[in-house]
């Protein structure tokens, strides 16, 4: 069986959300403190909006030399990103990733964010399935499980 966003990616995962009206300088120190690469912004609402990636912060901000201090998430996020479901499996939600170059991808359900996947966990889920698949082979060539 393959690995599912929910619940076999994402596990009791508290969700770094700001508003679009936040600063660059706010984005940052998000990321710091809940130790992650990207924050979703939402509105008034907790709709997902955008999201902001440390990526967006260097090329946005820092390479074109704006005041991070000032610089509004709404001027910098990507907008309507592309989400995942909690029913997407982490193989097709790792392509998704690979196609389009993407890092991070939150996790939709219901038009409220209850997730976010990186490329690492992803990676990590999709090993670990494969290695299992790799093993239940061997026991079924060998017969180390079904008595060949």
């Amino acid at each position: 069986m393959h690995p599912k966003i929910i619940p076999d990616i994402v596990k009791d995962q508290s969700i770094c959300a700001l508003s679009s009206s936040g600063t660059a300088l706010e984005a940052a120190k998000a990321m710091v403190a809940h130790h992650c690469a990207a924050v979703v912004i939402t509105d008034e609402d907790g709709k997902l909006i955008g999201i902001v990636t440390e990526r967006d912060l260097t090329r946005r901000v820092v390479a074109d030399n704006h005041d991070p201090k000032s610089t509004v998430l709404g001027d910098i996020m990507s907008k309507d990103p592309d989400t995942l479901s909690p029913d997407d499996s982490a193989f097709d939600a790792l392509e998704l990733m690979r196609v389009r170059g993407y890092r991070h991808l939150p996790v939709v359900d219901q038009g409220r964010v209850v997730g976010m996947v990186s490329v690492r966990d992803l990676y990590a889920a999709v090993k670990a399935s494969l290695e299992k698949d790799i093993q239940e082979t061997e026991a079924f060539v060998f017969g180390d499980r079904y008595g060949a």
